[in-house]
């Protein structure tokens, strides 16, 4: 039998925030199509708490069969994000996907949060997916495979939300959501896709781990469901698959995924943890 090559093989992705997590999950799957992988990423060092580097992110990556550019940097920083894009044209000739993964948790009601705690989520979250996709737009028109991924929820109004999620972090993440389907809009004529794709529930992270539960770890999924979900999102064609808002195991189960108990952290009985903005089918 001739295996036919992945849709993704040889294509250019830059993914913001991608030194450890759900970022190097799916750096670590497009690169087992494949692909090409910048990683532009804050952690040069480790953390006590958060283990894994953009270094050993990119090592992952090269182990999987894919070629990496880790470049650290900040989303914040408008130099160091067109200079990360400048970079990967360089290298890799071009960018066909952008993944918009960097993101910063804070929960705090609105009436203890420190103001520079909610601009730090303001930048990090909507501006920097913002900056980061528009550096790469002039790029992504030349691709003929073209997408932005930007890992944020669906947007819901129900009010029940902001009683535990907190109006700070939510502005932040529907902002991202607003972000990727104005692009998708604005770039339809030009042949460009842009998504958001958001888990039903917790992912072993840790992000879930330190500021939420370590408890929530025994029922949480693990980051290929996600990683799983975006190369499936990213391997469309950007003509067929473009202004929506996708939940991950929604978009294996339409790719004939039937038993998720693979993606469990622990082989266990209890019920999942459904994540922020989810509710049980």
């Amino acid at each position: 039998m001739v295996s036919t090559p992945s849709t993704l093989h040889g294509r250019t992705a830059i993914i913001s925030g991608g030194s450890r997590g759900i970022g190097e999950a799916i750096a670590v799957r497009l690169a087992r199509a494949g692909a090409n992988v910048t990683l532009l990423a804050k952690t040069a060092e480790p953390h006590p708490k958060l283990p894994g580097t953009i270094y050993t992110a990119a090592q992952a990556i090269e182990e999987a069969g894919g070629a990496a550019l880790p470049i650290v940097g900040d989303v914040r920083d408008d130099q160091q994000v067109a200079d990360a894009v400048a970079q990967t044209v360089d290298r890799f000739g071009g960018v066909d996907i952008v993944v918009n993964n960097a993101s910063a948790l804070d929960l705090t009601a609105t009436e203890q949060i420190d103001m520079k705690r909610y601009d730090l989520m303001q930048d990090i979250n909507a501006r920097g997916s913002f900056v980061l996709a528009k550096n790469a737009i002039p790029y992504l028109r030349k691709s003929d495979h073209a997408h932005v991924l930007t890992l944020s929820p669906p947007i819901t109004l129900d009010p029940q939300w902001f009683d535990s999620i907190g109006t700070a972090y939510t502005v932040s993440k529907f902002s991202m959501t607003l972000v990727a389907l104005g692009l998708a809009r604005e770039l339809a004529a030009d042949g460009v896709a842009s998504n958001t794709l958001w888990p039903r529930t917790t992912i072993s992270t840790a992000a879930v781990r330190n500021i939420l539960s370590e408890k929530l770890i025994e029922r949480s999924r693990s980051t290929e469901i996600m990683s799983d979900a975006a190369y499936a999102i990213l391997s469309k064609s950007p003509d067929t698959a473009t202004g929506q808002c996708y939940i991950d195991d929604d978009v294996l189960a339409a790719e004939g995924v039937t038993d998720f108990s693979r993606y469990r952290t622990v082989d266990s009985d209890d019920d999942l943890e459904l994540d922020f903005w989810m509710t049980r089918r």
